[in-house]
């Protein structure tokens, strides 16, 4: 269950907060003016990291020479790109 805590209560007991959600997986919604604002709750772990992407690259199959060359044909026959404006 997730409690409702003003955002002035929170600034107070931040500290407080912080172990609640990290000792006892405990969830606040922070309300200003009455509205949500934010929730704070325990950090989950990402269902897809930079590691599972990287497996999934190693493991995926080569591209052929064929479709390397109409990638290469579509990238040089692209436009180039205007000058900027702006200043560097």
């Amino acid at each position: 269950m997730k409690t409702r805590i003003s955002a002035t209560r929170a600034a107070r007991e931040f500290s407080e907060l912080l172990n609640r959600v990290y000792y006892r997986g405990e969830s606040f919604i922070v309300d200003r003016g009455g509205k949500p604002v934010c929730e704070i709750s325990p950090a989950r772990r990402a269902e897809f990291t930079g590691a599972d992407l990287a497996e999934l690259l190693r493991s995926a199959p080569r591209p052929d020479d064929e479709y390397l060359d109409v990638v290469e044909k579509l990238a040089r026959s692209q436009k180039p790109v205007a000058k900027s404006p702006w200043r560097r």
